[in-house]
């Protein structure tokens, strides 16, 4: 209508400012010499200022220099671009700290186009502002985090357009390639998967709830490596997998030394089999060569009871001939076992090669063609016989498992300068360079699990050194391979062993000599003393050791030396023979065993001027070391 007002006209300057004070922005107007014109509330509380002292002010008046200068710069854009500008400020707070805005700074123009003021709006975004600085700082920790550690950080997109979106730095040093590689080829990872692999790892990434996986993956450099897994997947709002993110770690090592451990358990369980059968061996060992010992007692004493003209003479030394080789099938028992005790005597070679010949060539099988050149006229070494017959079967047994369909096994002596070379040689599958670089390594073998320990070379190789000399081999794939053993040579040919002569003739009862046996096995106990009685010696004997302290100790028993068992239940007879040396330690003791190994029983250490006669013996054999030991310690 004619002559009405808008109601923006009757709006007056004490309603404007009401408008500006009850806003939570910090408003202003600032003239273009940068003086203030007026300000807000908010701007009174923001400084704790009253508007009468803050116009007529510049900002230099009140905000340090550098601050000021970006103020002042701001509202010279403002008016000289004639629109409105946004922008981004710093400016104190209340508590001393930085604040920022985004303000608003628009020119006023007047009726002749010129801007005599600017006008500033401004919002605290302080919260805003830290959230992102610290956002960022956190991403960039996060960023050096992933980027220095050891395991392949990633995130892989698999909707809608499948791609590797981040792989941390770890990326090169395990698969050997680039993280742009994988960028630029989506598919590139899951074809470094070995195939065997790939359904396990195609499955984690599709999986609702993945877990922790295993499998290997070929480097660039075509080497297989172990890397573990432990992803998870991302879904979008309708419950799609998007993406899959996690940890890719390389365990090839933790592999590795695992399958090792569980060997070296494997290993360490048939050692523990083969200790038991040693334990066993050794027990069958002790009872067979006690029996023995009664069966050669008791022949020697039906041949001298005969006489040599008897004609029964003959049988009774064909039982002693047959004890003998029971005995030697116990040695072999024990070789087989690794507890035959160590002795070293002068041997020779060639011997201990026709012996093993007769031997093994009953067991190697037919298809086996097995034989032996040995050079003539040999020196003699010095070693453990029943050690080297050890490891002249363990090549021997090694030798047939190389040859399963049949070959040949030949031993051969040789003398080469002042070395006495033993070799055995075998036409069957050889060895690569990386197993003969192994062999000799205790618990290695090419045998499947239960079918050997991998002992056998490792403990060759201890026994060869021991004795002074070396052990080598020769091989090549399908070449067959050759065991070469090398030993000190002796000053004389080694010369066939002669029959112990007869010994002296014994003292005889007139002359008061008594022995005491201590034996637990009676039928030993009761040829031993008949044998000693029969030779003019008097004789007390006793079941155990516990029985001979108490007859020594209540029946105050005197006697010349002491005859005892090695290994008896309850008390060993080193132990009795400590126990009588306490009063007499001057006592002259011999030991006799069928079997011993390792330190004595009881851990009492054998005396060292205390023999030991093995059983079986014959009774040259017994009443020879019995006289011996009481001449050299009563007369």
């Amino acid at each position: 209508m004619p002559g009405t007002r808008s109601p923006l006209a009757e709006i007056g300057r004490d309603q404007l400012m009401a408008l500006i004070d009850h806003t939570s922005a910090v408003i202003y107007m600032r003239g273009a010499d940068g003086r203030y014109l007026l300000v807000n509330r908010e701007y009174e509380r923001l400084f704790n200022l009253r508007r009468e002292d803050i116009v007529g002010l510049t900002d230099h008046d009140l905000f340090p220099r550098d601050i000021a200068d970006a103020f002042r710069q701001n509202d010279l854009e403002a008016l000289a671009g004639g629109v409105p500008v946004q922008m981004e400020e710093e400016a104190p707070g209340e508590d001393g700290t930085s604040r920022w805005y985004i303000t608003v700074k628009f020119p006023l123009i007047d009726e002749n186009g010129h801007a005599y003021a600017v006008a500033g709006i401004s919002t605290d975004i302080t919260k805003r502002t830290l959230a992102e600085a610290a956002l960022r700082d956190s991403e960039e920790r996060f960023r050096l985090l992933a980027e220095h550690a050891q395991d392949i950080i990633f995130r892989y997109r698999t909707d809608p357009d499948p791609g590797m979106e981040y792989l941390s730095r770890a990326v090169e040093s395990i698969t050997g390639r680039r993280a742009e590689e994988f960028y630029a080829e989506p598919g590139l990872i899951l074809d470094c998967v070995l195939p065997e692999d790939r359904p396990l790892f195609q499955q984690s990434w599709q999986a609702r709830r993945t877990g922790t996986i295993t499998f290997r993956l070929r480097r660039a450099d075509q080497e297989i490596v172990f890397v573990e897994q432990r992803a998870s997947t991302v879904t979008d709002d309708d419950g799609r997998i998007v993406a899959v993110e996690g940890i890719l770690r390389d365990v090839t090592e933790r592999i590795a030394a695992e399958k090792e451990r569980t060997e070296l358990e494997q290993q360490l369980r048939q050692a523990e089999r083969l200790d038991s059968l040693g334990q066993l061996a050794g027990g069958i060992a002790h009872d067979f060569n006690n029996l023995l010992a009664v069966i050669s007692g008791y022949a020697d004493m039906l041949a001298d009871e005969l006489g040599e003209d008897h004609p029964g003479h003959a049988d009774a030394t064909g039982i002693k001939h047959a004890a003998n080789r029971g005995s030697a099938l116990t040695r072999q028992l024990l070789i087989f076992s690794r507890s035959e005790p160590s002795r070293p005597e002068v041997i020779d070679l060639n011997a201990v090669a026709a012996d093993m010949q007769r031997l093994l060539g009953r067991t190697l099988g037919e298809d086996i063609e097995f034989g032996t050149d040995l050079a003539p006229g040999l020196p003699p070494v010095v070693m453990d016989r029943s050690k080297l017959e050890q490891v002249l079967m363990n090549a021997a047994l090694n030798s047939r498992a190389a040859m399963p369909d049949g070959g040949r096994l030949t031993i051969r002596t040789a003398l080469e300068k002042d070395r006495v070379c033993l070799s055995v040689i075998d036409t069957g599958c050889g060895m690569t360079p990386e197993v003969m670089a192994r062999a000799f390594e205790p618990f290695f073998t090419t045998r499947g699990r239960g079918s050997g320990t991998g002992l056998g070379l490792a403990t060759a190789y201890g026994v060869v050194t021991d004795a002074g000399g070396s052990i080598s081999l020769e091989s090549e794939p399908g070449r067959g391979t050759t065991l070469r053993v090398r030993l000190p040579a002796g000053a004389e040919p080694a010369a066939p062993p002669e029959s112990p002569a007869a010994p002296p003739k014994p003292a005889k009862p007139g002359r008061g000599l008594k022995v005491f046996v201590v034996e637990d096995e009676e039928a030993v106990r009761d040829i031993v003393c008949r044998l000693l009685r029969k030779a003019g010696y008097e004789v007390a004997a006793a079941p155990n050791p516990h029985e001979a302290l108490r007859m020594c100790r209540e029946e105050d028993l005197r006697f010349d030396m002491l005859l005892s068992d090695v290994i008896m239940p309850g008390m060993s007879g080193t132990q009795l023979a400590a126990e009588l040396r306490r009063e007499r330690p001057d006592l002259p003791v011999l030991f006799m065993s069928g079997y011993t190994s390792g330190p004595a029983p009881g851990g009492q250490a054998m005396p060292p001027d205390a023999p030991l006669i093995h059983k079986p013996f014959d009774s040259r054999t017994l009443l020879g070391e019995v006289q011996k030991m009481i001449e050299e310690r009563i007369h």
